[in-house]
Order: structure tokens, then C-alpha cells, then sequence
């Protein structure tokens, strides 16, 4: 069991006995993690493509939820504004992404609409 040691001003120190390596892990860690976040929203954005494709190629939306694509409009545009009121109104990587979610969404939400009315 590991305890984590509470810091006298008030924050957390390193969990006793990962003094020195719990550094180079957490670095490790979070260099993978970044590049997974990358590779992963990266595939995410492109993975609305087959849908736009889908709908334009056979002009038919009716097996689409416009419902649906705009309640992920709304997640993914109030998650950008969520993070960047967090981050100081400072834009980073998860801002960016979830934006491009909800414009990829939108776009969506735009051709079912125009196909179906």
C-alpha cells in the first residue's frame, strides 16, 4: 500500500518509496499519453468522413438522428468552451480537438438536414 505524503503547504508530495523514478515514469506517461491523445483525435476527426460521404453519395439521411449529431454539436462545442474558460481562455490540444469535433458534427448535422427536408 502507498500513501501519499500531504505537503505542509497544502499539495501532495510523491507517494513514499517513488522518490526517483516516479519523475521518469510520470513523464514516460505522459509523452505516450500525448501522443495517444494525438493519434486518437486525429483518427476521430476522420472518422466522420465516411458518414458525410455516405450521405452525400446516396442523397438519402434518413438513417441518421439530426437529434442526435446536434446533442454531439452542443457536447463537443460546450467541452471546447468548458476547457477553455479551465485553461485561462487559453486555447490548447483538447480545445482544438473538441472544436474540430463539433464542426465535423455540424457538418453532419447540416447534411442530414438538407437532405431529409
Amino acid at each position: 500500500m502507498r500513501l501519499a505524503l500531504a505537503h505542509p503547504a497544502g499539495g501532495r508530495t510523491a507517494p513514499s518509496g517513488e522518490a526517483g523514478a516516479a519523475p521518469q515514469a510520470a513523464s514516460r506517461y505522459r509523452s505516450v499519453l500525448t501522443w495517444l491523445f494525438a493519434v486518437f483525435s486525429f483518427t476521430r476527426v476522420l472518422a466522420y468522413l465516411p458518414t458525410l460521404w455516405s450521405i452525400f453519395a446516396t442523397g438519402n439521411s434518413s438513417q441518421h438522428s439530426l437529434v442526435t449529431w446536434l446533442t454531439w454539436v452542443g457536447a463537443n462545442a460546450t467541452m471546447a468552451a468548458w476547457l477553455y474558460e479551465q485553461n485561462g481562455r487559453r486555447v490548447n490540444r483538447a480545445i482544438t480537438v473538441s472544436s474540430c469535433n463539433a464542426v465535423m458534427c455540424a457538418a453532419i448535422a447540416t447534411a442530414v438536414a438538407w437532405f431529409r427536408f
